[in-house]
């Protein structure tokens, strides 16, 4: 009797979570053979059909409706899949959704998601957590620390399921890709630092008969993911239009442009959540690079890129905050201070003196500054030297913020007891921010006019810091692209030239010029033809009243 009671409830249990998942992906017309020529999107080519493909005929009601491309992925059940999608298509919310529908699906099943960094990770599990809340899947999140072979340390998140099976979340590197026995699930794979080698790492596990998902925006030619995308292939959904090649061994290709990707069925929303389209996203950008790369998922070449995708690949890393929680506080409360003391003529002093107490740094610190009001943005970049490593502290951006909010905040960092060197651009609306911090902390701080010569020297000052893996830096993609967006051009009298294009995201490449400054206060003596401007040096406590 007890014995049948529990089939009972167990029977429930199961038609309770199978009409919760109905309600997520509809019904799975994967069970059944589609309907060929009546596909939405499907080219009739005569050769083999995807046995996963969600026709027109299909009666899909889902709490978040999928897209043409969403559903394609999700119901394609081959083994090795790749997608190239455009940015902010809903790669996240697909392969996750495929994942918790296997878990559901197959008892004791195991997936790995191996993401950019920590917050990648941490998002792309939310997400994954989310599905499952939506079936009514009384699972578990759980964080651990993941050690790898040679003691290091990372976080590991984790999901379990009530029939055993498990997701579990990691920032990707070789050490967290070795010795899974699990589905793999490899995330925004282009922009993983030591893609080849996290590849190698994971060799045995397709051994083992198990799935592999890559899916990614293109980040150039020089990675892993432009390997494994121009590899062989065993079919192609290229947008709407469908292709058997069959190839032994192929990947099944996922590739959706931002244009594709609204034909079937992405809304896009401006600021406000009103409707918005591609051109208008287009002319936000203002970065033809940009665009073509990542809304039209095109494999560009780095020819032009004073610092190429793999180059920076190197000095990142994923364990670095880029802004620290203490970076937020001073910023607050430097608008603060601001905004309450700006209409007075001798405003009270700021006090960051809790920096200094709450803040500890062991090794000397270097500091580079490029100034902004109006259109780009003001970076301030703190580096601090850790036996002979240079280690980003801070990246604290200030956008259109009044001069007297960035001079506080900068301010407050040179008064910290390791503070040794700052450069500033002084070239146009800094020269009085210069001027002002020359002032107080004398020949501490270089005054720097951004000529073309100046910034050649610090163009090849910041590439040989590289070269020499002198830096470690935040693993974060904004910070990515402006280091790549500056580009050498030679001028008609022979000069080198370099720039960038101006977006909205990254300015006009700020983080690369912020980060070529730190790298120029610490060195021993100006190279090249930058020259130092300095100023009479006043007491500290006149010059800084108010800041």
């Amino acid at each position: 009797m007890a014995l049948k009671l529990n089939r009972t409830k167990t029977f429930l249990f199961s038609l309770l979570l199978a009409l919760g998942l109905l309600l997520i992906v509809g019904p799975l017309p994967a069970l059944a053979t589609p309907t060929l020529g009546k596909a939405k999107g499907i080219i009739k080519t005569g050769k083999k059909q995807p046995a996963a493909v969600i026709t027109s005929q299909s009666t899909i009601d889902p709490i978040v409706k999928l897209t043409e491309y969403q559903k394609r992925w999700v119901e394609d059940k081959s083994r090795f899949k790749i997608g190239k999608w455009s940015r902010q298509a809903g790669k996240s919310f697909a392969t996750s959704l495929e994942a918790v529908k296997d878990c559901f699906e197959h008892p004791g099943t195991t997936w790995v998601f191996l993401s950019a960094g920590e917050r990648q990770s941490k998002e792309l599990m939310r997400t994954a957590a989310i599905h499952a809340r939506a079936i009514n899947l009384a699972i578990q999140e759980l964080t651990d620390t993941f050690k790898a072979e040679d003691k290091t340390e990372y976080k590991q998140l984790e999901i379990i399921f009530p029939n055993g099976s498990r997701i579990i979340g990691l920032p990707a590197n070789p050490n967290t890709a070795r010795g899974h026995s699990a589905h793999i699930l490899l995330d925004e794979f282009a922009f993983h630092k030591d893609s080849r080698e996290i590849w190698k790492a994971l060799s045995f596990t397709v051994t083992r008969g198990k799935k592999i998902r890559i899916i990614s925006t293109p980040q150039g030619k020089k990675n892993k993911f432009y390997e494994q995308w121009t590899a062989k292939v065993l079919q192609e959904f290229d947008g709407p239009d469908y292709k058997y090649v069959g190839e032994k061994g192929g990947w099944s290709k996922h590739s959706v442009t931002i244009h594709q990707a609204i034909d079937m069925g992405l809304e896009l929303l401006d600021e406000e959540g009103n409707p918005s389209d591609a051109e208008e996203l287009r002319l936000m950008i203002n970065d033809d690079e940009a665009w073509h790369q990542e809304a039209l998922v095109e494999f560009l070449d780095e020819t032009t890129a004073w610092l190429p995708y793999d180059l920076i690949e190197t000095v990142e890393e994923q364990r670095i905050i880029k802004d620290p929680s203490w970076v937020e506080r001073l910023i607050n409360e430097a608008v603060d201070h601001h905004k309450k003391y700006k209409h007075l003529e001798t405003p009270p002093a700021y006090d960051s003196t809790w920096l200094r107490e709450e803040v500890p740094f062991i090794g000397d610190l270097y500091l580079g500054f490029d100034v902004a009001r109006r259109r780009d943005l003001s970076i301030i970049w703190l580096d601090e030297e850790v036996y002979s490593i240079y280690w980003t502290r801070a990246v604290i951006e200030l956008k259109k913020q009044p001069f007297g909010v960035q001079r506080i905040v900068f301010f407050s960092l040179m008064k910290l007891q390791r503070f040794r060197r700052a450069c500033i651009d002084k070239t146009g609306i800094g020269e009085e921010m210069a001027e002002k911090a020359i002032e107080v902390f004398g020949s501490r701080v270089e005054g720097i006019d951004f000529s073309n010569a100046n910034k050649e020297s610090l163009a090849h000052g910041i590439k040989k810091s590289f070269e020499d893996q002198k830096d470690r830096i935040p693993a974060d993609m904004t910070i990515r692209q402006s280091l790549h967006s500056v580009k050498k051009t030679s001028t008609e009298t022979g000069h080198q030239r370099f720039d960038a294009e101006r977006t909205d995201a990254t300015g006009h490449a700020d983080h690369f010029w912020a980060k070529a400054l730190a790298i120029q206060a610490r060195s021993k003596a100006a190279s090249g033809p930058i020259k130092v401007a300095h100023g009479r040096k006043r007491e500290a406590s006149e010059i800084t009243k108010g800041y």
